[in-house]
């Protein structure tokens, strides 16, 4: 029995129903521990809390009720304890998951094989009726406010809200930030710690909906496309204002922050623009034109600037095999290396780079496209921590471009080969042998797939796909067509000889 995904469990309702969150919660509890239960805002959330809730403190452990937070949030409440998101994150409103931690950090593949083992053996573990656990609510959001605040001031410099403050300390001061919330609980930290550290900030499709009414939860081009629109709106306002004098711009600039009529905002000129999934553990980032910036880009941008501020020997950075050899070139650069893990596994490849390291060594950042562990901060993916530390960065830098700039941005594929799961494993066994012999120069990687990096830092990768009968294909090259043609034809030929 699997139960458990790249991310936690996920998948429809009818699958991820009150008995398997009351089954699993029973799996997770232990007498005397304290768990804390939160969920994001599907409509299914309520009753599958009451289930885990049950299962919880049947199996001894005591429950602290957060309620409606960003998985973040969750994450961070679960510090010196035991936590369960309930979250889809990014899947459509029908489904629901379940993601676990332990101090801060997602559950390993060893405690989810006991959570899957136990679940299986469908034994209760049913605590004596005199040690079941209680439960009682508990309000973490002001705390998290404040400790992502804090440390983004630490990062930036400033001093916290309780402390005295001058104009000059505010780390976003100046930055007007718009904010898809994409009716997901990021609506419930990121615009608010935003505009503690100073930022202007609208937010759209910011009440929290489980129906996501305004675009779909997972923050695509194609979701997207209208907040792309809403900032490429301020874009145009600028280049009109460029032309107005220095007091008809003045007047301008209040009147495009002014809402119209009906509460809907006007034409802004933002610096920025930010997308969260449906529990803010994702962030899509946009220039003020509305274009996406590319997930590798922003990986790299943060990437190198943990790197460069960190004072050990040995700073390291954690990724994924599909991550772009542009925050290979960017972490170098500041000083750093980068090591990967297999998708999923950021806590993982953490927690062995720092079994594996000196004492002068620290893992300064880990990151897989579009999900990010700042490290001093937590254990866990945080989109809010990110959408604060890239608008900081943004902030320093001046503009989006400016803070891209030195990212040498290559043209990137990905491709999917159709391959039956039946054949995934010897296609995949004769790749470690063909895909070398047809690129001889490249340095060869077979820990996570096939990974190809060549000199001039183009790379591709060839990985099975976990759910869907497909072999996937990525590549980043100035030649990227001629890449993964070559490497197409490659790929058919090995599915062909493994049917």
């Amino acid at each position: 029995m699997t139960l458990f995904g790249t991310a936690g469990i996920r998948g429809p309702v009818e699958d991820v129903s009150p008995s398997l969150a009351l089954s699993v919660g029973q799996a997770a509890g232990e007498p005397g521990e304290t768990v804390v239960v939160g969920r994001d805002g599907r409509e299914t959330g309520p009753a599958l809390a009451a289930a885990m809730e049950a299962g919880l403190e049947s199996a001894g452990a005591d429950v602290r009720r957060v309620g409606q937070v960003p998985t973040p949030a969750l994450a961070f409440a679960s510090q010196g304890r035991r936590g369960v998101m309930l979250t889809a994150s990014h899947n459509p409103p029908e489904d629901n998951g379940i993601k676990l931690f332990a101090d801060g950090v997602e559950y390993d593949s060893d405690a989810e094989r006991i959570i899957d083992d136990r679940v299986a053996s469908d034994d209760s573990r049913l605590a004596r009726w005199d040690q079941w656990g209680d439960a009682e609510g508990l309000s973490v959001l002001d705390q998290y406010w404040s400790a992502v605040e804090t440390y983004v001031r630490e990062q930036f410099g400033g001093q916290t809200q309780d402390g005295e403050q001058s104009s000059a300390s505010e780390p976003l001061e100046g930055l007007r930030i718009a904010v898809d919330c994409g009716n997901g609980v990021g609506a419930l930290a990121t615009p608010q710690i935003l505009e503690r550290l100073g930022g202007t900030v609208v937010a759209v499709n910011a009440s929290v909906d489980g129906h996501f009414p305004g675009r779909g939860s997972k923050p695509t081009p194609e979701t997207l496309s209208e907040f792309t629109d809403f900032l490429a709106e301020g874009s145009e306002a600028r280049r009109a204002l460029n032309h107005a004098s220095s007091a008809e711009r003045s007047s301008a600039d209040r009147r495009a922050a002014e809402p119209r009529d009906g509460g809907e905002t006007a034409s802004v000129d933002f610096d920025l623009g930010l997308a969260h999934d449906g529990d803010a553990d994702r962030l899509v980032v946009l220039g003020p034109d509305g274009e996406i910036i590319h997930e590798d880009t922003v990986l790299a941008v943060v990437a190198a600037h943990y790197t460069a501020a960190s004072d050990v020997g040995d700073p390291v950075v954690v990724t994924t095999p599909n991550a772009s050899a542009r925050i290979d070139e960017r972490v170098r650069a500041a000083g750093g290396r980068v090591e990967r893990v297999r998708l999923g596994a950021l806590h993982e490849g953490v927690a062995r780079e720092r079994a594996a390291g000196t004492d002068d060594t620290e893992i300064v950042f880990a990151a897989e496209p579009w999900k990010h562990i700042h490290t001093a901060f937590g254990g866990w993916i945080d989109g809010v921590a990110s959408a604060a530390v890239v608008a900081a960065l943004v902030a320093d830098a001046g503009a989006t471009d400016r803070l891209r700039e030195p990212v040498t941005e290559r043209p990137y594929r990905k491709v999917s080969v159709e391959c039956p799961d039946a054949a995934k494993v010897d296609t995949m066994a004769a790749l470690e042998t063909d895909l070398p012999e047809t690129f001889p120069d490249a340095t060869v990687n077979t820990d996570y797939g096939v990974r190809l990096e060549f000199e001039d830092a183009s790379w591709l990768l060839v990985r099975p796909s976990g759910t869907e009968p497909y072999v996937r294909l990525y590549a980043e090259s100035e030649s990227v067509d001629e890449l993964v043609a070559e490497a197409r034809t490659v790929i058919e030929t090995a599915v062909e000889r493994s049917r």
